[in-house]
């Protein structure tokens, strides 16, 4: 009977092995990754080359490019001791939406006054990035690719998948966040 228990316990021993994968049904290949950036690479060659039509076409401004990938103008500017609103600051503002040829998507009164966080709230990339460009009675007209608008959704209302924007936003006033360290001494 011994013999059995130690013949059976070297049978588990050397029958049991790990689980092995089982091995993938469909390979895939990343064609499909490759021939969407490659779309992508041509879709944001073509935006950009229509945005530096528009801003040729208009020489009554000086536009400057963003880190983020946009371009803009300043329609009312402060002198350089401007305050620039920093993450978690609360901005209010107005800004507007439309098309490259100008046709209006979203007026200022459509959207209306918009009170929020920098950096906090949900609206495209490239309003994110506007808002901390600007400074309290600024404002400025943005050019944006539509990777940096509503992308591939679009607002799921107005504004279609892949389309470039343009808005007019002003910041009508910044309220910083306060100082962690006079939350303490108020405590």
């Amino acid at each position: 009977m011994m013999r059995f228990a130690i013949f059976g316990l070297l049978l588990c021993l050397v029958a049991c092995k790990g689980p092995e994968p089982r091995k993938p049904v469909k390979v895939k290949s990343g064609s499909y990754f490759t021939e969407t950036v490659e779309r992508n690479k041509k879709l944001l060659a073509q935006e950009e080359a229509l945005i530096q039509e528009i801003i040729e076409a208009d020489t009554a401004h000086a536009y400057m490019s963003s880190s983020s990938g946009f371009w803009y103008h300043y329609e009312i500017a402060q002198d350089s001791t401007r305050t620039l609103p920093q993450p978690d600051d609360e901005v209010i503002l107005v800004y507007n939406i439309m098309t490259f040829t100008n046709d209006t998507i979203y007026t200022h009164d459509d959207i209306g006054v918009v009170q929020m966080l920098v950096d906090k709230e949900q609206l495209f990339p490239g309003m994110r990035g506007a808002v901390k460009l600007l400074g309290e009675g600024e404002r400025a007209t943005f050019l944006f690719p539509s990777s940096q608008a509503y992308g591939y959704h679009g607002d799921t209302n107005k504004i279609p998948p892949m389309t470039p924007l343009k808005s007019s936003v002003e910041i009508i006033k910044i309220n910083k966040k306060p100082d962690s360290l006079n939350l303490k001494s108020n405590l």
